[in-house]
């Protein structure tokens, strides 16, 4: 079974077995035997003394969570039933509720609800906390436990305790879940220009976005001025479809870079001719939600020029996750094997894709709490960045008393159109 590269946001045979490998391993030093020692014992007082009887697989996948959780935010371990679950979900059709999400603080967290999914039509907001699930508290719960207990039956009832920043306490959402056929690219015209929205990565966005291309050119005509390409709260996936829509937009050059642990493990993926807007200039828009396999695209497109990037700086996930299937036992690792760079050699880990011009989502931006924008930044245990991040541009903001349904949205337009925005532009002087 070949590996997968993934870089997106995520949710992960005995023990005798594993004992077996050390000994063949050439060089092993004597503390890696005395800390297998170590687990051994811990693992026969388990069995013997526990308080009622654990099964040994129950044990030993406990145990490869622990090392692989404790490692980074993004590497887990999946059993069996959790690799079928993401093989289904990269094909873009699941049964559940449509929420990307993370654990933080013994609590799961919404990094994004999809697009049109049970979550997003009940108004499950990026940072909030998931406490409970049906009544049953998430505290000490596995990631991969709680995003199986969200999943479930098209038409079955869930009920959701949330906890939001700025509210008295925590509420109840219910839902009923559903097949999510994640469309993941949609489009449509905004007078002469095109507008695309990619709400993941999955094995059919690049497809997706040649078909809206294509179907933009055709309904627009001649006329056609340019386009809005819509990456906000876009939480990643495949990084093979990552660099086929970045290659889309460009001619040639590099579009990202992989490295790994050993410099043998460097990969650079480039750009083959060919545009397929056809020179047509582009605005991408980004936020705190626009993570890994989006930023990878937004990253490509801004090094190149070939976009301007516009809104808010992104989440900052620059690290990439090998998925490594296990024995016979159908269990994989998702597991953080390389760092991506940017075509100018640029890392974004935990510091994220700066934009050319900030332009906040509302005014409402202004007061909004830091909790209420995850980024990678604020996950524990994630990986260091490098120095030297871009500081982001003063922030435009919507002009006062004015209110616009997406301000940013509307910024990209103008700029297409070549309008000025007097107003706007007061607005970011003064902050």
């Amino acid at each position: 079974m070949k590996r997968l590269a993934y870089v997106g946001l995520g949710m992960a045979a005995g023990f005798s077995a594993a004992i077996m490998l050390f000994p063949s391993a050439h060089g092993a030093n004597d503390s890696a035997y005395k800390q297998l020692d170590l687990f051994s014992d811990a693992f026969e007082r388990v069995r013997a003394d526990y308080v009622h009887p654990v099964e040994d697989d129950q044990l030993v996948t406990s145990a490869i969570q622990g090392m692989v959780s404790g490692l980074d935010p993004h590497s887990s371990y999946m059993d069996a039933k959790a690799f079928a679950d993401m093989k289904i979900q990269t094909k873009g059709k699941f049964g559940g509720l449509g929420l990307e999400v993370t654990m933080e603080d013994g609590l799961v967290k919404v990094i994004s609800p999809i697009d049109d999914t049970p979550a997003a039509k009940a108004g499950i907001k990026p940072g909030d906390f998931i406490a409970a699930i049906d009544g049953t508290p998430i505290q000490g719960m596995q990631l991969n436990d709680a995003v199986d207990r969200m999943r479930g039956s098209p038409g079955s009832k869930i009920t959701l305790t949330v906890l939001r920043s700025g509210a008295k306490k925590p509420f109840d959402v219910a839902l009923t879940r559903a097949v999510v056929q994640v469309d993941l690219v949609k489009f449509h015209r905004e007078g002469d220009i095109g507008y695309i929205r990619l709400s993941s990565f999955n094995e059919e966005t690049a497809s997706g976005v040649e078909h809206a291309i294509k179907e933009l050119k055709h309904q627009i005509g001649p006329g056609l001025k340019g386009y809005v390409l819509d990456l906000r709260n876009d939480p990643g996936g495949l990084l093979d479809q990552a660099v086929t829509v970045s290659d889309d937009f460009l001619n040639s050059g590099e579009v990202v870079s992989t490295r790994g642990r050993h410099p043998e493990d460097t990969t650079r993926y480039d750009a083959k001719p060919g545009d397929i807007a056809d020179g047509k200039p582009i605005v991408v828009l980004i936020n705190s939600g626009t993570a890994s396999a989006s930023e990878i695209v937004a990253g490509a497109l801004q090094d190149h020029k070939r976009a301007t990037i516009e809104g808010m700086t992104s989440f900052g996930k620059g690290s990439v996750q090998t998925i490594i299937p296990l024995g016979s036992g159908g269990g994989a690792l998702r597991l953080t094997t390389a760092r991506y760079y940017t075509p100018s050699g640029r890392s974004i880990q935990a510091s994220g894709i700066v934009p050319d011009i900030a332009v906040a989502e509302s005014d409402d931006d202004q007061n909004a709490s830091k909790l209420d924008h995850i980024t990678e930044a604020n996950l524990p245990g994630h990986l260091e960045g490098q120095s030297g991040a871009k500081k982001e541009p003063p922030v435009i903001r919507p002009p006062a008393g004015k209110k616009i349904e997406d301000f940013q949205l509307s910024y990209a337009l103008d700029l297409l159109h070549g309008k000025p925005t007097p107003a706007a532009s007061k607005t970011a002087a003064a902050n």
